[in-house]
């Protein structure tokens, strides 16, 4: 998801080759301690979006700095709370969402710690009232820790565990030690916030209600749907305590109540809100230990006690994390390529494992999007939140359910408890308790299907079935509505109605993009098929695969001099007049299309989503006029006209593979014929756009899709089926990779692998030579070798021939 993206920032610090680049790396082969090799502070620029505080691997809590703006005229300092230009920290929130897009979200109940007496409220300007300079050379994010010298002279160290956080301010010398519990100030506000202060027992408890995630954008979202719940023990006598409500300041107080509110245009306003402020005396160490529930406080009591002791310290905290994120990094083990690769794949694979995150309670309760309290079922391990689905159903969900069957098979659950809980309707972006509809399309078929393919199985797959099917046959009054259009359409399937009897998404439909909507359904009901498939219901497997076909009915083959394209189409079978969107003077002049055109899709152009028909490629091609065509189509797509790559910010007609529309299409090439140039073009941009810098991240990670995409495409292999687990090709950077899963490894091997050796000359696939450019999905199921034979050298006779290209599912 794109939809507040930073400027791209030109040769961006280049000199910032941050701290934990400059920590061991350790040169060996297979190092056990692969967190020295993550940088969480890439992708902390140019719209990537993620925040480099310490959180556990899917953790609850992400306690991580929320910066002050830096352009004074903007609410936020960026969605992931923290923007590397920003030079002040406003707090030290609870929650957070990895590289989202919108204002952000979550960053609950930021904590500061201060030298100053509290004279104004803090709810004067939340933003900056308070806030403490910082530099990043006193600066340290680890996996799993965070520490920063402030510019008040407070340092300070935060740590996680997965429904807990910890953290110790040390004050200098002589300075008064205060924290100040800014419960009302999440990042995009709240309705309601309330706080104790159990001052013998240095105890703070209190909860906030917030959500608001794209409420700016319009009112459907701009609403509370969730409370967090806190529990904050504090291991220092308070010599002082204070509250503040609005304007009104109040020492000595013990508590405070009320909200920031949203404000008239989905923005919390100054002057409102509460909190608490808790006083040590002066200098010396404060160290905090902070449970959160989205239950209770109770819960958020118990799971502090069940994750921490009274004695437990930042240290042990910290160590903790850092084993965890061990355990996991080191499922893919790797060895060759050089230090920068190895760090850019680490902080991919760590950001790719961050979300979705837990949410039920050590105790297995957990809020409801029914906002009832709900207990998890054996065999379900945890419910997970947070799921933008139009994004990781491409990539992001294969890579964790092939890592952790049973973990995928939590996530499925989930998402189908959530439908259950919201009346049957699968949100396809859900934030926290909270159906938040952002985006289009339906991507939860296609979701559950990946699930299923890579291995998971411990969910009730035809229970999830038997509800997508219903869903996609039964229209809803939500279905119906316009209400939230564009961006935040309140119905699973917006103009279901007419799908259902034009099989197009027709112009004046609820949706945000008919052409869009069209081609993100028509990958809904693959997914439908290929679950259906692979549950041996035969009967929806076919007729799901017919309805996969209705991209068809949008195909213009007349539309643009250079061939066919997408486009809207009226509910009378027409071709609309398109309406300028696109020129500069937005005059609304009427005109023809043009394959830069925006209207009728979603975050791209005409260009950009002609080949979004990622289970029907050789369907596709065959609409373009066969592979030679298909193919030179995608040479202007990929490159200028002076044959130079044009893969971000090269306009309309150009790739963006810095948002999830073009993702798939470097490997388009595999499916006609020209194996070499997927081969080319990925190793291109994974080494231009994909930097061990703060901006290394193209654009929004949106909760860890982006870092998939690196990885597998670092692996030399890439999901792109969605519904499937065959792999196409590209080729690997590393001599060797090894995947350990419970279900069998994998081990990839390309034993002349460097900079400039990365075209294929051949393949052996558990030993026997293949001439084919992708893997059967039982290589992703069972595991196996896959053994690289790499040249400096484009083989122009490897992988060539009809049927050495990855399979295409039409309507059989």
């Amino acid at each position: 998801m794109n939809l507040m993206r930073g400027a791209v920032l030109s040769k961006l610090f280049a000199a910032a080759l941050m701290t934990v680049a400059a920590t061991s790396l350790l040169s060996a082969a297979g190092v056990a301690d692969r967190a020295s090799l993550v940088n969480p502070l890439v992708g902390t620029a140019n719209g990537g979006n993620v925040f480099p505080g310490a959180t556990m691997p899917f953790g609850m809590v992400q306690f991580s700095p929320e910066a002050t703006p830096v352009n004074l005229k903007r609410m936020i300092a960026a969605p992931g709370g923290y923007e590397y230009r920003a030079n002040r920290l406003r707090g030290f929130s609870l929650t957070n969402v990895e590289g989202w897009g919108c204002a952000g979200g979550s960053g609950d109940v930021p904590l500061m710690p201060i030298t100053d007496a509290v004279e104004g409220s803090p709810s004067a300007d939340f933003r900056h009232a308070y806030s403490a300079a910082f530099s990043h050379a006193d600066e340290k994010a680890e996996p799993g820790s965070y520490r920063v010298k402030l510019g008040n002279g407070v340092e300070v160290e935060l740590a996680a565990a997965t429904r807990m956080g910890i953290a110790t301010f040390k004050f200098p010398e002589g300075k008064p030690a205060r924290v100040l519990v800014r419960t009302s100030d999440s990042e995009v506000g709240s309705t309601a916030a309330q706080t104790r202060i159990d001052a013998a027992t240095g105890t703070v408890t209190g909860s906030v209600r917030s959500g608001n995630f794209c409420g700016y954008i319009g009112t459907e979202d701009r609403r509370p749907y969730y409370t967090l719940h806190f529990v904050a023990r504090f291991d220092r006598p308070v010599t002082e305590t204070g509250a503040w409500i609005d304007d009104k300041v109040t020492p000595g107080a013990t508590t405070a109540e009320g909200g920031t509110g949203f404000g008239p245009k989905g923005f919390p306003e100054a002057g409102h809100g509460s909190g608490v402020w808790l006083g040590f005396g002066t200098g010396g160490g404060v160290r905090v230990r902070i449970g959160i529930s989205y239950v209770s406080d109770e819960n958020a009591e118990a799971n502090l006690e069940a994750e921490s002791r009274d004695g437990a310290t930042y240290e042990q905290v910290a160590a903790r994390a850092r084993a965890a994120w061990n355990k996991r990094l080191n499922q893919i083990e790797t060895e060759g390529g050089t230090e920068e690769q190895k760090i850019v794949f680490t902080t991919a694979l760590y950001h790719a494992l961050m979300t979705p995150t837990a949410y039920s309670d050590a105790n297995g309760e957990y809020m409801g999007m029914d906002e009832k309290v709900h207990r998890i079922a054996a065999p379900q391990s945890v419910q997970y939140a947070n799921f933008s689905g139009w994004d990781v159903y491409r990539s992001q969900f294969q890579l964790l359910t092939w890592l952790d069957a049973k973990q995928g098979s939590d996530i499925a659950q989930s998402l189908y408890n959530q439908s259950q809980q919201d009346g049957g309707r699968w949100d396809r972006w859900t934030h926290l308790g909270g159906a938040t509809h952002v985006m289009n399309g339906d991507p939860a078929a296609a979701a559950v299907a990946d699930v299923w393919a890579f291995g998971g199985r411990e969910f009730d797959a035809k229970g999830a079935l038997a509800s997508l099917v219903r869903a996609a046959d039964v229209p809803t009054k939500e279905d119906l509505s316009h209400d939230g259009c564009p961006v935040e359409c309140v119905g699973q399937r917006p103009g279901l109605d007419q799908w259902l009897k034009l099989h197009y998404i027709p112009v004046g439909a609820p949706a945000w993009g008919p052409a869009a909507d069209t081609l993100e359904d028509v990958s809904a009901e693959f997914g439908i098929s290929a679950l259906a498939g692979h549950l041996g219901d035969e009967n929806v497997r076919q007729r799901f695969a017919v309805r996969a076909q209705y991209w068809k009915n949008i195909w213009n083959p007349n539309a643009a001099p250079d061939g066919g394209y997408f486009m809207n189409r009226n509910a009378d079978g027409s071709w609309p007049v398109m309406q300028s969107d696109d020129d500069d003077d937005n005059d609304q002049k009427p005109h023809g299309f043009t394959p830069a055109t925006g209207a009728g899709f979603v975050e791209g152009s005409a260009a950009q989503y002609v080949w979004m028909v990622p289970f029907n490629v050789a369907g596709l091609f065959e609409q373009m006029g066969g592979r030679e065509k298909a193919v030179a189509r995608l040479d202007r797509f990929f490159y200028d006209d002076k044959g130079a790559p044009a893969v971000t910010n090269a306009g309309p007609l150009h790739a963006e593979l810095n948002n999830e529309p073009s993702i798939e299409t470097p490997w388009l090439y595999d499916f006609a014929g020209q194996p070499w140039k997927t081969q080319q073009l990925v190793r291109q941009v994974l080494n231009t756009i994909w930097k061990n810098a703060p901006d290394g991240i193209p654009g929004n990670d949106d909760l860890g899709e982006m870092s998939s995409w690196a990885v597998f495409a670092s692996m030399g292999i890439y999901p792109e089926i969605p519904g499937r687990a065959e792999f196409v090709l590209g080729s690997p950077i590393f001599s060797k990779v090894t995947i350990h899963r419970a279900e069998g490894d994998v081990r990839i091997v390309a034993k002349s692998a460097a900079a400039d050796n990365f075209y294929v000359r051949g393949v052996r696939v558990n030993g026997k030579t293949s001439s084919k450019t992708w893997l059967p999905e039982s290589f992703a199921t069972k595991g196996g070798t896959l053994e690289f034979d790499l040249s400096d050298t484009p083989d122009k006779n490897w992988g060539v021939n009809r049927g050495d290209e990855p399979p295409s599912f039409g309507a059989q």
